[in-house]
Parts: C-alpha cells; structure tokens; sequence
C-alpha cells in the first residue's frame, strides 16, 4: 500500500505582500516547504469567484477562476502594473486576516489597470485560450459585464429581456459591454496562465493538488443563468425549488443553502454531458478532485423556494451510481474524494462502495458521547484502506480548539482512546495528529492549523454563519525549518514519505 499525506490550506491563506494569498512566489515556496516536509499533497479550496459571503462555495461560476488569485508580481514583471501602484493600494494592514472589502475595492482597479495596458488582442495565447474556452467562457463574461451594469443584483432581478436571454438583448450587451466582457476574459486567461505554471511546478516536485467542487452551483451565477434547462427552474426562470439539509441535533431548523436543484431527468437524457464537461474540466486542473456533499447522489434535500427554513423540505432520490459510471466510461478512470460526511445511509454507503472512491474519515467525530461506541465510524481503529483521514476539515474547529469544545466526557474518551492522560493539553494536538497518521488509511491530510497547534481564532469556516470566515492567513514566518522538521519526521515514521524525486 502505497501511503501518502498531505496539507490542507488554502489559497488564500498563503503567506503574500498583498493581502490575500495568491499565485504569487509564496506559493511556489509552499510547494518547496511541502516536499522538504515530505507531503505527497497540497489540499486547497475551490478555486472559483466568491460572491456574498466570501465563500468558495457559492461562487459566480463553476468554471471560472478567482481574480484574486492573479500574482500582482507577476503584473509588475510583465510590466503592466507597477511596484509603486501595487504597494500603495489599500488591502488593510491585518497580515493574518483578509479584508475582502477591500480587496473588492482595490484590486479590481489594479486589475482593469493591467488589463488596459496589455494589449492582450495582440496575445496570441489569450486568443488561443478564449476561443478553447468560449464554451464557458463567453456566457460567464458577459454574465460579470452585465451584472456590474445592473449594479451587482441577482441575475433574476436583471430586466426580463437580459434575464430570459433574448436574442436581440443578448446582440446588444455583448456590444454596449465589449470592453468590460473583454477585461473578465482577460482576467481569466492570467489566472489559468499562472495557475497552471503553479501547478505543473508543483508536480515536477512530486506534490499532487486535491481539488474541492461543491456538488451544486449558485443561484447568482452564469451556469444557472446560460443553462436554466438543467435546474428545477420554472417558466421565468425562477427556482421552484432548492437545495439544503433536513434539521438534525446540530441545526434545529436545518440548514437552506438555496442552491438551485438539478433537473437529472434531463441530465440523464443528455447522457449527463454537462457533468461530464464539468468532471473533465476538474480533471485537468486538479490531480484529484473532492466532490462536496456526495450523499446527494444518492438522495437529495427539496426545499421549496421562498421557504424561510429547511423544515419545509423533503427527500428526493438522485442519479445515483449511473453518474459516475457515465462519466468513467466517457473520461476513464479518474481519482476522487468523496465527501461522506454527516448522517450517512445505507444507501450512500453503497454508492461510496460501488463508485470506488474514497470516503473521508475525521477524527474529530469520533468521540461524541452519544455514539462512544467502538463501532463509531471516525474512530481509528475502525478506518478502511480506501479512505481519506483528516483531524478536521475547513468546515470544522480546529483539533485544539474541538478538544476545549467538547465535554468533559468526551475528553476523558479521547484520553482513554490515546491512553494518554498525562501529556499537558497544550501538546495534545500533536498526539491526535500522530494517531490519525499511523491510521489504516490510504491517505492522511491534516490541516496548517492543525500542525501550528492553533486554537479556533484559526478557523476557517463555521457553517451558517456569514461574515467571519474564509479570512484566515498563514505568515511566512510560520512555515519554520523546524516544523517542516517534525512533520517530516512524523510522516517517515508512519510510512507517508513522498520519497519522489
């Protein structure tokens, strides 16, 4: 068994100068920090542009990247921008916090300014890559063009013409907007430019990137607006349906994600060609790739739209194992993550099964006093080969900041489960880090936070709540030669070494 581990940490939480991560040098020293540390892969967030909120998971498109990821280095060597425009913009004065505010703000007009000055028609990689590309492409920028002109609000509240798409309305946008829709294509052309020179560089040093989907796209984006025949959209394009989770003893009311739901009935009668162009996509850009919520494969949650809480919601039955035989027999085979967290069926345990891919297995579930038996799934000694560990995820508390969270029963099994009730609390991280690794598990990806022994002012994400998340930055002060060291150590005695020259 070939075992591997990895770290978690998203883009934007890279250490850079202007302040969000990026493609920017910090990154490719990452890449170099991961493989002196001995990982085998770097797990990263969705790549995608965030609308409200900041999430990765609500995004504006499925297909398009994050601006906010373009080095802005990379700008002033080309000579687009410059050193003193750059270092003067305001991105805020939190080196471990983003101000996306400001980042809205500011690097947009830095954005434009090299765009302007580019000359990219001349480009003929740029033409190259929007013609390969016009499939998406085309409908995202004119998508961004036309909801800046409408001052930012949901495309279902453009006027009819636009939103319905009509053909005249259609002509006339792309010709009132031309310049705008040039400057998103033009933006995405330098995020897969410099994503790519990130990720074949990252490759050459034997690091393999762990992409992340969100099963669903947004509401507020230019799939749902360019292709409403493949949601559970009415006559006016509006959702007559959306997705969410049922109430549970975490979220009493559940949780209403307002997702547009897909139509699989039609998806199924395409052959599912628009998942599979979506897989195909993915595949390129990432070694492997992290499918969100996957038990909605099996089944799906129907809320209906304009409902104030899950409640009202029920289940649906989804495709099912169909999908992703569709799409291996098309694409081949092709490593995935699936995300099986939560309340798990029966039925989605046999779609994990049949699909072959791996599940995912987090420690920090595994002591919760009301199932504290050994048959608990997220217990260790419970964890199969094909499978994904971590001690927590992005949406999760960080392990230090879980194990002050829990009770003090839930303490005392975890104690009990290490045999450990004598190391300090402080170094209780490194022993849950320690027990994960030495796991059964293929596969073992622990989050930055985790390693730095960080409490839950490091939290990446907490569900449901909007305003203090995604934020969190690593220093470059932090990615020491002696962490590097121990992590290194830890992952040759648990047989995880990437030994790739």
């Amino acid at each position: 068994m070939n075992r591997a581990a990895g770290i978690l940490l998203p883009i934007t939480s890279l250490p850079s100068k202007y302040g969000i991560g990026c493609f920017s040098k910090s990154a490719y020293d990452f890449v170099d920090w991961l493989k002196k540390a001995g990982q085998t892969y770097w797990q990263i967030l969705p790549l995608v542009p965030t609308s409200y909120g900041d999430s990765p998971y609500q995004s504006f498109s499925t297909f398009a990247g994050n601006p906010y990821f373009i080095s802005l280095e990379a700008l002033i060597e080309e000579g687009v921008l410059t050193q003193q425009e750059c270092d003067t913009a305001d991105f805020g004065d939190n080196e471990r916090e983003i101000d996306y505010q400001k980042m809205y703000e500011n690097r947009y007009t830095l954005l434009r300014k090299a765009y302007e000055r580019s000359n990219i028609t001349q480009n003929e990689n740029y033409l190259r890559f929007v013609n390969e590309n016009s499939w998406w492409l085309s409908d995202y920028a004119l998508f961004m063009a036309v909801k800046s002109r409408f001052g930012g609000v949901t495309w279902t509240q453009w006027a009819e013409d636009i939103r319905l798409r009509w053909g005249y309305s259609m002509d006339y946008y792309r010709k009132e907007l031309y310049f705008d829709i040039e400057f998103h294509q033009y933006m995405q052309f330098k995020f897969f430019e410099q994503w790519y020179a990130l990720k074949s560089y990252a490759n050459e040093k034997g690091i393999r990137i762990i992409g992340d989907i969100p099963i669903y796209v947004a509401l507020d984006s230019a799939d749902t607006w360019a292709h409403p025949e493949l949601f559970q959209l009415d006559a006016q394009n509006i959702p007559y349906a959306v997705a969410g989770c049922p109430p549970d003893g975490f979220s009493e009311n559940g949780q209403l994600w307002g997702n547009p739901l897909y139509k699989w009935d039609y998806h199924r009668s395409t052959g599912y060609n628009w998942w599979v162009e979506r897989m195909q996509y993915c595949f390129r850009m990432y070694d492997v790739v992290r499918i969100d919520h996957f038990r909605g494969f099996d089944e799906y949650f129907s809320i209906p739209y304009g409902a104030t809480t899950a409640r009202e919601g029920h289940w649906e039955k989804g495709p099912g194992i169909e999908l992703f035989r569709c799409i291996e027999n098309r694409l081949g085979w092709h490593e995935v993550i699936a995300e099986d967290l939560g309340y798990v069926t029966d039925n989605v345990r046999q779609l994990v099964r049949e699909s072959g891919f791996p599940g995912m297995k987090v420690l920090e579930f595994a002591f919760d006093s009301r199932d504290s038996g050994s048959a608990n799934d997220y217990l260790p000694h419970n964890y199969i080969e094909n499978s994904v560990t971590y001690t927590g995820t992005h949406d999760n508390e960080t392990i230090v900041g879980w194990f002050d969270s829990i009770t003090k029963q839930e303490q005392v099994l975890a104690r009990n489960y290490l045999c450990d009730h004598y190391t300090p609390k402080e170094e209780l991280y490194k022993c849950f880090i320690s027990l994960v690794m030495r796991s059964n598990s293929k596969t073992c990806i622990i989050p930055m936070q985790d390693y730095l022994g960080y409490d839950n002012i490091s939290r990446i994400n907490k569900p449901s709540t909007v305003g203090n998340n995604w934020k969190w930055r690593l220093t470059q002060q932090e990615l020491t030669e002696e962490l590097q060291q121990e992590i290194l150590s830890l992952t040759k005695r648990y047989g995880r070494m990437n030994w790739s020259e």
